[in-house]
């Protein structure tokens, strides 16, 4: 299945020196009878290696909660072949020095590639544009201060004139911090019973709304992160339709998990932005399966355990995500929501590489061989003790999930074969 294409056919596909050689019926027989390594993948889906444009590999400063290593090995048991890192590390991603720091890192470990997203602002602090050109130049994708907003709009308007210029989108992490304030989950029915403060709606809303009018001033490449909210939904979908550059991405547990998840206070369902009530989440799920949404991104986001067993408004936000995505969006959008298997590629692979300007995302002739090989009908419970990343945050341990990544290649290179991640 290639969404790049449009194909969705019973075939091969033939591999050699790192590209796609050939695809359709038979393309590899020759070569499988000559003793090339051949895999067996019949009643399995062969798709473009998936990629998560948003994950938090916390190297360098927070090397206890994951490093790029453990992080891109993760990646790669959840069926990824590629992810973009965020660049809220300690020190930040930033300038030619962090993003080549980055992509040696990621070349050492030799797992799933790392795409470098470098900072916005000097230190993430919002006050100064930081080296954006070097950083480009050095391989980043993308830029974005996420985990924070770039409050100043005038800041945001020069970020979002220079990348225009580069030809690079600004991923947005979209909220009002005056109004998110101290609130550490959704402003709401739930809030006012636990006894928590809340985040409205109106935080994400109104950032949204200011960086999509930016966007329409400078021409620009804008990127909305975890988008959550109906509202937010609505002006994304209005931008597109004048014709500006926006996209947007969800996440697995926006769109599977309610606010009602944290009921028991539990921190592993703390995140930024906070789940949100159920109108929101159908909101989300009718764009998805409307195509109205680009993406679908994980926030991989690791915490150690000493730092999730607090109580709930020390404790930080974010979960991990790399290992259980696929698990979940296969669960909940094509077995329960109907989503179809070539949209689901589009969302976490073909639509990924297109927005930040990567060559894979298809099997055409030619590309990069990032393949992933999934089984859509694999029945597995989430064990939050077996995940291979470092940190083991979930809300999702104990759900039974239907549908795994068994294989993945990259560059050619086989990385886990029959669910095992390769040495």
């Amino acid at each position: 299945m290639d969404p790049s294409q449009d194909m969705d056919a019973v075939g091969d596909v033939l591999v050699e020196d790192g590209t796609i050689a050939a695809v359709g019926a038979g393309a590899g027989a020759a070569k499988a009878a000559s003793g090339a390594t051949a895999i067996e993948a019949r009643g399995l889906v062969v798709s473009p290696g998936l990629i998560d444009m948003h994950v938090h590999l916390r190297e360098p400063g927070r090397e206890d909660e994951e490093t790029i290593e453990s992080g891109t090995r993760a990646a790669v048991a959840g069926g990824f072949t590629a992810v973009a890192s965020m660049p809220n590390t300690n020190p930040p991603t930033e300038g030619e020095e962090g993003v080549k720091f980055v992509l040696a890192k990621a070349c050492d470990a030799g797992l799933a590639r790392v795409h470098p997203v470098t900072a916005a602002t000097q230190g993430l602090k919002g006050e100064m544009l930081a080296e954006i050109g070097s950083a480009i130049r050095a391989g980043a994708v993308a830029v974005s201060d996420d985990g924070r907003p770039v409050a100043n709009s005038d800041l945001m308007r020069r970020a979002l004139e220079y990348t225009s210029m580069l030809g690079k989108p600004v991923i947005s992490h979209s909220e009002d911090p005056a109004l998110a304030g101290r609130g550490v989950v959704n402003e709401g029915k739930v809030s006012t019973l636990l006894g928590l403060r809340g985040i409205p709606n109106e935080s994400e809303d109104i950032a949204v709304a200011r960086d999509i009018s930016l966007a329409r001033l400078t021409s620009a490449r804008l990127h909305i992160a975890h988008i959550s909210t109906a509202r937010s939904l609505e002006l994304v979908i209005e931008a597109k339709r004048l014709g500006l550059k926006v996209t947007c991405e969800a996440t697995p547990h926006h769109f599977t998990l309610t606010d009602e998840a944290v009921r028991n206070y539990d921190t592993n369902a703390k995140m930024k932005p906070p789940l949100r009530a159920e109108q929101d989440v159908s909101a989300l799920r009718h764009a998805l399966a409307a195509g109205l949404i680009d993406a679908i991104a994980s926030d991989h986001a690791p915490h150690s355990i000493e730092e999730k067993d607090q109580e709930f408004d020390a404790a930080p936000f974010g979960i991990v995500g790399l290992e259980t995505s696929l698990g979940l969006a296969l669960t909940e959008l094509c077995h329960k929501g109907g989503l179809a298997l070539l949209d689901l590629i589009r969302l976490m692979s073909t639509n990924p590489a297109r927005i930040l300007g990567l060559p894979s995302g298809t099997l055409k002739v030619g590309a990069p061989a990032d393949i992933t090989v999934f089984d859509p009908e694999c029945e597995w419970t989430v064990d939050a003790a077996k995940l291979v990343s470092k940190s083991h945050n979930t809300p999702f341990s104990g759900w039974q999930l239907r549908g795994k990544a068994v294989t993945v290649i990259v560059n050619g290179r086989l990385l886990m074969r029959d669910g095992e991640v390769l040495a």
